[in-house]
């Protein structure tokens, strides 16, 4: 035996704690899977999110699609396509449908994952000052928008007091462009009788640093806004880690 066939089959043996799955001629799981999903479980009521790693909060999820099949293995592939747990949630429908065994019950759950994170901290924000809960702005616009594939544009709208009042999409693009229309935006704030509002839009590169498309469609946005007497604070772009503000790096 070859010494690269020895250490295919020893490192075979370490990659799941579960065997191939059989069966049982009553459709019930057999012991072992059932006990590995009851142990993960465990676990992660014990310990929470920080008890499991990526792969088992994948396969916690994938439980309830797939209530007869080891999971484990679809877990891992979804990882190594999508790159993370973040973007595996945000992963679109048609490309989570490119995996081998994703079928429309692991999409739907996965998507009904994602939507109540986004829900959860768009709560936090609104309705809410502005400058005291910025760390929940940053932390929702990261949580809706950092993971994605292709660009997307929002505007967070505000009223007199810099409350939030609204939070809409404006577009979606491509993986380095998305269309963006000043006077809908400043046109939309007057509807929503908003007084101010901040731009926000993803890099799916992971890098924020501004284009020279972005430096001049945020000077549009802002003509737009003066000229209606509205107030641009700021335009943020989402990077994978990290975000750069307009108003902190003196582009506005």
């Amino acid at each position: 035996m070859s010494n690269g066939h020895a250490f295919h089959e020893a490192r075979s043996l370490f990659d799941s704690d579960e065997a191939p799955v059989q069966r049982l001629p009553d459709g019930k799981l057999p012991s072992y899977i059932a006990d590995h999903r009851k142990r993960l479980r465990a676990r992660f009521m014990q310990g929470g999110a920080v008890a499991v790693p990526d792969y088992e909060m994948l396969e916690l999820i994938l439980f309830r699609s797939i209530p007869r099949r080891d999971v484990k293995p679809l877990a891992r592939e979804l990882l190594e396509k999508f790159g993370d747990f973040n973007r595996v949630l945000a992963a679109p429908p048609e490309r989570l449908a490119e995996v081998k065994g994703v079928a429309d019950a692991v999409i739907t759950d996965l998507k009904v994952v994602e939507a109540a994170a986004h829900r959860m901290a768009r709560a936090k924000v609104l309705q809410k000052h502005v400058i005291s809960s910025w760390d929940a702005i940053l932390d929702y616009c990261h949580t809706t928008m950092a993971h994605r594939e292709t660009e997307q544009f929002r505007v967070l709208y505000l009223d007199r007091k810099n409350v939030l009042i609204a939070d809409e999409e404006q577009a979606k693009g491509t993986v380095d462009h998305v269309p963006v229309y000043p006077r809908e935006v400043a046109k939309r704030a007057l509807e929503l009788n908003a007084s101010a509002l901040i731009l926000v839009h993803n890099h799916p590169s992971g890098d924020p640093t501004p284009s020279q498309a972005d430096i001049d469609m945020t000077q549009q946005v802002q003509l737009a806004c003066t000229a209606l007497g509205l107030t641009l604070h700021d335009h943020l772009i989402i990077g994978k880690s990290r975000e750069l503000s307009f108003r902190g790096q003196g582009y506005l």
